[in-house]
């Protein structure tokens, strides 16, 4: 398959958890999506490459804050070839030429390995950093095993995030009560054989019984495992991210 000229190849960096490193992002106007990744040195260190798209008139507004999307991938698109990442949610859309009206970053997890939550949240800092993101407007989304990283991480750190769009995934219901002030937008196929549609409706129940408020869960009668694509095609979805801003 031949992708078109807007996907760049960015330079390689290793994450660390104990100093931040130097770190590069492109700096010419990316129509699409470029290829990055970033190094810290420390005792522990983790790769971890990245798609990157960012959002059409970014580089003449350079006082504007634009919202970030962090989006995390199944166990089909893990190793090191981020052509794969394209095949699925907003990567796939970029690709196919949709224009978004906020930054977006595709981390690609290490083959064989779980989504790694520092890294992902070192990430986020990274591109804090280093680019013109709202703190404020940080959504957090995945499908299928990126469904479970979304809730983890924001589980873990749910100050970092305005909203999370988890898809297909599952998680511990008890963590849920971290969760109660978080607008929270959940799909999954009713006929999933992968991962069961209990998995969504139990996190759910357990947000509901802890008396969350901003949750919409929306279930596709006649889908398997791929939920994501009808998500990710729902225009309203993106009209309800943009509106998402994090509560102090």
């Amino acid at each position: 398959m031949t992708f078109p000229t807007a996907f760049l190849a960015g330079p390689t960096l290793l994450l660390s958890w104990l100093a931040l490193g130097t770190s590069v992002v492109a700096q010419n106007p990316a129509p699409a999506l470029t290829k990055e990744s970033f190094k810290e040195n420390i005792a522990r260190e983790t790769s971890l490459n990245y798609l990157l798209a960012l959002p059409s008139g970014y580089e003449a507004t350079a006082d504007k804050k634009w919202p970030l999307v962090v989006f995390l991938h199944g166990a089909g698109e893990r190793g090191g070839d981020l052509e794969v990442l394209k095949k699925h949610g907003p990567p796939k859309l970029v690709q196919e030429g949709r224009k978004f009206p906020f930054i977006l970053a595709a981390p690609q997890c290490p083959t064989d390995h779980w989504w790694p939550d520092e890294p992902v949240l070192e990430l986020i800092d990274h591109l804090q950093a280093s680019l013109h993101v709202d703190p404020d407007r940080i959504i957090l989304t995945g499908l299928s095993m990126g469904g479970y990283g979304t809730w983890a991480f924001a589980a873990r750190a749910p100050e970092r995030f305005a909203a999370i769009v988890p898809i297909c995934g599952g998680g511990t219901p008890y963590l849920m009560r971290r969760l109660t002030k978080l607008p929270i937008w959940v799909f999954h196929g009713a006929k999933d054989p992968v991962v069961a549609l209990e998995e969504s409706d139990r996190l759910v129940s357990a947000l509901k019984k802890n008396g969350a408020k901003e949750v919409q869960f929306t279930i596709y009668p006649e889908a398997g495992h791929d939920s994501w694509t009808q998500a990710y095609a729902t225009d309203a979805l993106y009209e309800w991210m943009m509106a998402q801003k994090r509560q102090p």
